[in-house]
C-alpha cells in the first residue's frame, strides 16, 4: 500500500526530475506497474479497507474491560474468552489486545543544572567523506554546556583516544574554561565497562586528563541515553541542521564550515526550552567554569614500534620515514591527532604531519642523506682500492696529489677510468713515468696515453717537380766573421 509521502515522492521524481517509471520504482524500490498508476492518478486515494466480520467480536468489550481492569497478559485474555466460548486463534487476540492497550510512557524528570556545574559529550557518525584519493568514515565530537546550551562540534575521521581528549581541549578553549563535572556516555574511551548495578570503571588515562583539567567524570546508566538529553539533541541537530542536504566534497572544508554555522546559526537561535541564545547566556554561566590549565595536556598515543629496513614505520596503512640509521631499531611513536613523534632513547629523531588518506609514502629528505653518503664512502674507497693495485707507484703518486693540495679523489676515479680504457699496464707505465717528470694530475696521465696511443704518419716518397731548373740550388758560404768578432769583444 502506498502512502501519501510515498505517492508525493514519485509525483515529484516525475514531474520534477523527469523520471520514468522504471526509474522511479528502481529508485523506491517498487513496482514499475505501481509507479506507472500513481504518475497516472491526479490525486492521492487511499485503499478502502473492508471491515470483515471476525470471531472475536462478540468478545471484544470483555477484552477491554479485562485489559482496563488489570494488565493482564494477551495469553490470560484468551485463557478467559475461551471459558466463554471464543473459538479464534490466540494470534488475533494478541493483535486486539495490543490495539486497545494504553501504552506506558516512561516518566524521566527534568534535570537542572547551575551555571557551570556540568556538560554533556558523545560522538555521532554521518556516512563517509572524501580524504585526498580516499573514502574515510566521517565521525564528529560534540559538548554542551548543560546550563547555557552552549555547543561545540569538531569534526573527524577517527574516534581514538588522542581524537577524543584533544576535542575536549579545543571545546574547553572555545568556552573560555572547564565544567565542574563531565557527562559521558558509556564509551570506550572513557568508560572500559559498567555493570549493571555497579559502579563505572573508568579509562585511566580519561580520569588522569580530567584531574589535570580539575573536572570530574560520570557516566550515564546503561541504556540510560535519556540521561545525557541535551548532548543526545545536540547530535540529532547537527544531523538535521548542518549534515542535512549538505555537499560534502573534501573532509578539509568541514570543520571551518562547522565553525562558522555555530557562530551563525546553533548559538544564536532562540532555544526551544531556555527561550534564550545561548551565547548570550555563556556569559552567564563564563564565570562559573574553571580556569584553562596553564599547560596543555600530553593528549599523545605512546605506542612501541620498530623502525623497518628501510627505515619506515607504518599506521594507518601510511608509511612515514626515520633516518636511516635507525633501519630495524624499536622506536617510540607519539601520534597526535595532527602530527606523529619518533624517539629514540627518549631523543626526539623524527616528525611528520599525521596523514589520513590511505597507502601513502611520506619521506624526509633528510633522512635517507646519511645511507647516501655511506654508500658514496663504501664506492670512494673501492675505488682506492683499484688504484693502489694498479702501480708500485700509485702509492708515492697519490702522496703528490696530496701534498700538491689537489682533489685527489677526482683525480683518482679518472685515473681508474683511463684504467678501464687503456688497460692497467699503459696506466702503470704513465704513472711511472709522471712520477719521473713530476707531473702530477690525472691530465697529464690521460696525455701521455693519448700521445702514446697516437700513432705518427709514415714517410712517403718525395715527389719531385717537373721543372728541372728549380733542383739546380746554389748555397753560399757561411759568414762565420760575426762569430769571430764577437768573441774578440768577450776576451778580457
Amino acid at each position: 500500500m502506498i502512502d501519501y509521502e510515498t505517492f508525493a515522492r514519485i509525483k515529484h521524481l516525475h514531474d520534477v526530475k523527469g523520471l520514468r517509471a522504471a526509474q522511479i520504482a528502481r529508485e523506491l524500490g517498487l513496482n514499475e506497474r505501481t509507479v506507472q498508476r500513481r504518475i497516472e492518478a491526479k490525486q492521492f486515494l487511499p485503499r478502502k479497507s473492508v471491515q470483515r466480520p471476525s470471531l472475536l467480536d462478540p468478545f471484544k468489550n470483555t477484552a477491554v474491560k479485562m485489559v482496563e481492569s488489570y494488565p493482564y497478559s494477551a495469553s490470560q485474555i484468551h485463557q478467559r474468552l475461551k471459558e466463554e466460548g471464543f473459538v479464534g486463534g490466540y494470534t488475533a487476540v494478541k493483535k486486539f489486545v495490543r490495539k486497545v492497550r494504553p501504552k506506558r510512557e516512561k516518566a524521566y524528570l527534568t534535570l537542572a543544572f547551575a551555571p557551570g556545574e556540568c556538560a554533556q559529550v558523545d560522538w555521532g557518525s554521518y556516512g563517509s567523506i572524501r580524504v585526498g584519493e580516499t573514502m574515510r568514515r566521517l565521525s564528529f565530537f560534540v559538548m554542551v554546556l548543560c546550563y547555557s546550551r552552549q555547543m561545540y562540534v569538531e569534526f573527524t575521521v577517527s574516534q581514538t583516544m588522542e581524537h577524543f581528549l584533544f576535542c575536549h581541549q579545543n571545546a574547553f578553549a572555545a568556552f573560555g574554561g572547564v565544567p565542574a563535572r563531565i557527562m559521558v556516555d558509556n564509551l570506550k574511551s572513557a568508560v572500559l565497562s559498567h555493570p549493571t548495578g555497579e559502579a563505572p570503571v573508568y579509562n585511566r588515562r580519561y580520569l588522569d586528563f580530567a584531574y589535570h583539567h580539575g573536572f570530574t567524570v560520570s557516566a550515564c546508566g546503561v541504556a540510560k541515553g535519556n540521561e545525557k538529553g541535551r548532548v543526545e539533541n545536540g547530535v540529532g541537530y547537527v544531523k538535521k541542521n548542518f549534515l542535512a542536504g549538505a555537499e560534502l566534497p573534501d573532509f578539509a572544508a568541514i570543520n571551518p564550515a562547522a565553525k562558522i554555522w555555530l557562530d551563525t546559526v546553533a548559538n544564536v537561535r532562540i532555544h526551544g526550552e531556555t527561550r534564550k541564545k545561548p551565547v548570550e547566556m555563556l556569559a552567564c554561566e563564563r564565570p562559573h567554569l574553571g580556569p584553562l590549565p596553564l599547560h596543555l595536556y600530553d593528549i599523545a598515543n605512546v605506542a612501541c614500534v620498530r623502525a623497518s629496513s628501510q627505515f619506515r614505520v607504518a599506521l594507518d596503512s601510511n608509511r612515514y620515514s626515520v633516518p636511516a640509521r635507525f633501519a630495524g631499531q624499536p622506536l617510540t611513536m607519539k601520534a597526535y591527532p595532527d602530527r606523529l613523534c619518533f624517539y629514540y632513547e627518549e631523543k626526539l629523531i623524527a616528525r611528520h604531519s599525521r596523514a589520513y588518506e590511505r597507502n601513502r609514502d611520506f619521506e624526509d629528505p633528510d633522512h635517507p642523506k646519511e645511507l647516501i653518503t655511506q654508500r658514496k664512502k663504501a664506492r670512494d674507497q673501492n675505488l682506492f682500492q683499484r688504484f693502489l693495485t694498479l702501480s708500485h707507484c700509485s702509492v708515492d703518486y697519490y702522496r703528490e696529489l696530496d701534498k700538491r693540495h689537489l682533489n685527489s679523489g677526482h683525480h683518482v676515479r679518472k685515473i681508474v677510468a683511463l684504467a678501464e680504457i687503456h688497460g692497467d699496464d699503459a696506466v702503470a707505465s704513465a704513472i711511472a713515468d709522471a712520477m719521473k717528470l713530476h707531473a702530477v694530475g690525472s691530465d697529464y696521465i690521460a696525455n701521455i696515453l693519448e700521445s702514446r696511443a697516437r700513432k705518427l704518419p709514415e714517410a712517403g716518397a718525395l715527389h719531385l717537380t717537373r721543372r728541372s731548373d728549380l733542383l739546380e740550388l746554389t748555397v753560399e758560404a757561411p759568414d762565420l766573421s760575426i762569430y769571430e768578432s764577437k768573441a774578440m769583444t768577450e776576451m778580457p
